[in-house]
């Protein structure tokens, strides 16, 4: 495998193995409970790279974050961001609440918030 772009793919790869292996399971069951066809899989094994609707669900399923894969700084999600993951991952509130909720919480930090001087 090789590096594309500032993803390194193969490292990538050996984590999500290593998780496999970790679990016992075969990468049939890991096609089974991520979505992801066992072609899409067979064809990492041999260092192609999978669509980002593959990586992402393999990365959900192992818990290994793609991020730590990169040579690109990496930055804190923006505050706003991160609120409005909480708010849609509360299991207390449909899709519409916690849309409205963030759309208030935005618009309150947009402002409230320090303006920096290279504004």
């Amino acid at each position: 495998m090789t590096q594309r772009g500032n993803f390194d793919f193969d490292a990538f790869y050996r984590a999500l193995s290593a998780t496999v292996a970790a679990r016992g399971i075969s990468w049939k069951k890991v096609s089974e409970q991520t979505g992801v066809s066992q072609s899409t899989l067979s064809r990492m094994s041999k260092g192609r790279h999978p669509d980002a609707a593959s990586l992402t669900a393999l990365a959900a399923w192992s818990g290994v974050n793609p991020v730590d894969f990169t040579s690109a700084p990496k930055h804190d999600p923006e505050p706003v961001v991160t609120v409005s993951r909480l708010l849609r991952a509360d299991p207390n509130l449909d899709e519409p609440s916690a849309d409205a909720l963030a759309a208030i919480i935005k618009t309150a930090y947009e402002r409230l918030r320090r303006q920096s001087p290279d504004s």
